[in-house]
């Protein structure tokens, strides 16, 4: 594939240089932005699937801990007490 591409002088100044003093080829230099660019867009982009390796991954096993929290704390502290 050929791409052509405009850039202003500056940028096209800044290029040049960078280039010269890495060594590398311009076309190396684009290929390798090109996939640079294309693994940032292919990660997760919601909130849940960044963080849906770290959801449950503390989780008690018990599905209804929160709606009975109040009942679980009576039970530690009757339990405590009964020594």
């Amino acid at each position: 594939m050929t791409i052509s591409i405009r850039l202003d002088q500056d940028t096209e100044d800044a290029l040049r240089r960078h280039l010269a003093a890495e060594g590398i080829p311009l076309s190396a230099f684009v290929r390798e932005a090109i996939r640079d660019k294309l693994a940032r867009t292919e990660e997760p982009s919601t909130p849940y699937a960044t963080g849906a390796s770290l959801f449950e991954r503390f989780a008690s096993g018990d599905p209804d801990r929160s709606t009975r929290r109040k009942a679980l704390i009576r039970e530690r502290i009757d339990a405590k007490h009964r020594r």
